[in-house]
């Protein structure tokens, strides 16, 4: 397992950086994990809707290949790109689902936060508010796009579209749940996701096919 930590990024030459490594590799090609941050952008997954777009003003919005609806990344939240084999993890796309919304929840237990998955909808969730997302692309077995936490972020701009395609879900972040007396260590915060998802990664379960999972707010 690679790790690669790319700090502020551009979206857009990520994600096709993404398609590119997944269309290169092969069985032996290693697996990696990226942890990054994206300037402000929304992102349409593939049965995004435009009316949940409300208002993006000066965001850019971009239609994305992985599954669900619209979703904000910003400075401040920690995405994790999961370039993964899950054949030769034995997963199927639901146990790399699980995994990852596991993995969250363990991260946050760690800064003392309780929070869940819904199994109707995919993501973390803190007393109904939503903390992260997830949006998945797998192909010829091989995974890609990954999880959003807000960790210490302008929550703003989600007021600017429905949440997962959602109207009304409301948006917490790490931050915002230890209060302003709390001292957050962002960088903690994504080492603490890594090595949560790399542990995990030991997962069984049956092979998964090509598909888009979502989705994401």
């Amino acid at each position: 397992m690679r790790i690669r930590k790319l700090g502020l990024v551009d979206y857009q030459s990520t994600w096709q950086a993404m398609k590119d490594f997944t269309d290169q590799r092969d069985a032996s090609t290693e697996d990696e994990l990226w942890l990054l941050q994206h300037a402000p952008v929304f992102t349409q997954g593939q049965a995004g809707k435009a009316e949940h777009v409300l208002a993006p003003g000066d965001i850019p919005v971009v239609q994305v290949d992985r599954g669900g609806q619209v979703t904000y990344h910003g400075p401040g939240q920690w995405l994790v790109y999961m370039l993964v084999d899950i054949r030769r993890h034995n997963l199927g796309v639901r146990d790399l689902v699980d995994l990852i919304e596991h993995s969250i929840v363990s991260v946050l237990a760690q800064f003392g936060i309780a929070a869940a998955p819904r199994r109707d909808a995919p993501g973390v969730y803190v007393d109904g508010q939503k903390i992260a997302s997830l949006g998945l692309r797998v192909r010829r077995g091989c995974s890609y796009h990954g999880l959003a936490l807000n960790v210490d972020m302008d929550l703003e701009p989600f007021s600017r579209i429905n949440p997962c395609g959602h109207e009304g879900l409301q948006v917490t972040s790490v931050s915002r749940q230890l209060g302003s007396a709390s001292t957050l260590d962002i960088d903690a915060v994504g080492d603490a996701l890594l090595a949560e998802l790399v542990a995990g990664l030991d997962g069984s379960g049956s092979a998964g096919n090509d598909s888009a999972i979502g989705t994401i707010a």
